[in-house]
């Protein structure tokens, strides 16, 4: 079995709501009653196998799915796990066109189901957990990429004070304060312990920042396995977990989808090791001249373009770390965050290998 196909039967699908993130299933069914338009019972809660972080869970009714995405149980880190953010940006973005779920509700009340949550629309559709789309045929899998690209780009066009989102993060220096967040995530998760390749990326990225800054909407995890595709074409309908979205450097946000390039399909949905050409993928330079062709700027300069990918594995192996750190606590929302953890030390290695390959 491929890690596609292991990653696919792990994330795919729904399962009884495992033990720790059970709810008062009648306290959610009156608020939906009260607060989603539509709503009609009787309900049934099944939980999400995917998703490291935010527990979501499916909710089934005789008339129509719902998705619902809330904060886990147990002690938090402080503005982790923040559901009003994603439910404000997937409000925000859908006006403008943008393919998001629709929210129909948010609720911060801790005393309906334990912990703040919201509830949005179910998109049918397909989501690979291959980066290499095996389930489509050789001639049509370079349309999928095209979509991929086109979408993430079309992010990068919208104007965030267009879309009531310009206040959704602090704008400027972005990689600042974005390498200061991650590793005092990293250094303060005592549970989770030191890497000495962590603690050398902790102290080289800040040295390494390439001049210039903008801000727009980035969703800080676009990859093909976040994405719902429509269930015969091409297309992008949906584009799922925004808990790391924020206003940030969208080159930032695109070299990180780009590292599904470089990216080892054991590790997230990668094409580390793939030959494209066989596959009829493109290659990482073309994809990225088509963002830069879509968004109307110049093609990026080589080693910014290698600061912002060792940035982006240095961002993902903060985040491996603390799905260690919550492992280690009891607290991980998935099934198999326990390999996610194992898989840290390739992952700060590659990142490594990374910052040594910037000119």
């Amino acid at each position: 079995m491929s890690a596609g196909a292991t990653d696919a039967a792990a994330n795919a699908g729904t399962t009884a709501v495992r033990e720790g993130y059970r709810f008062d299933e009648a306290a959610l069914a009156r608020w939906m009653a009260e607060h989603v338009d539509g709503y009609e019972g009787p309900l049934t809660v099944e939980q999400f196998k995917g998703g490291q972080s935010n527990p979501t869970y499916k909710l089934v009714t005789p008339a129509r799915s719902y998705v619902l995405r809330r904060k886990p149980p147990g002690q938090l880190l402080k503005g982790a796990h923040a559901v009003e953010r994603e439910a404000r940006v997937l409000s925000g973005l859908g006006p403008a066109g943008f393919p998001v779920a629709h929210v129909h509700g948010l609720c911060t009340d801790d005393s309906v189901i334990g912990s703040w949550f919201f509830v949005m629309a179910m998109v049918e559709g397909r989501i690979f957990w291959d980066a290499t789309f095996p389930d489509v045929p050789r001639a049509e899998r370079h349309l999928y990429f095209d979509a991929m690209n086109e979408t993430i780009a079309h992010l990068h066009r919208i104007d965030p004070e267009a879309v009531g989102l310009g206040d959704y993060g602090k704008p400027g220096n972005y990689f600042e304060r974005q390498i200061g967040r991650w590793s005092k995530q990293y250094l303060e998760d005592a549970d989770a312990g030191r890497d000495p390749g962590m603690d050398r990326l902790v102290a080289w990225l800040p040295e390494h920042i390439p001049a210039g800054d903008e801000s727009r909407v980035v969703h800080g995890d676009f990859r093909c396995d976040n994405l719902i595709f429509h269930p015969t074409e091409p297309r992008v309908l949906a584009v799922l977990d925004w808990e790391l979205s924020t206003l940030g450097h969208p080159l930032a946000d695109f070299a990180y989808h780009a590292t599904m390039f470089r990216m080892p399909p054991d590790i997230v949905a990668g094409l580390g090791g793939a030959d494209l050409d066989a596959l009829g993928i493109p290659s990482e330079r073309d994809y990225v001249a088509a963002y830069c062709a879509r968004v109307g700027r110049p093609m990026i300069d080589d080693r910014d373009y290698a600061f912002y990918v060792t940035f982006n594995l240095f961002r993902l192996a903060a985040i491996f770390h603390g799905i260690k750190g919550r492992v280690i606590r009891g607290t991980a929302a998935s099934a198999h965050a326990k390999e996610r953890a194992g898989s840290l030390p390739k992952l700060i290695d590659l990142a490594i290998r990374s910052m040594e390959a910037v000119p």
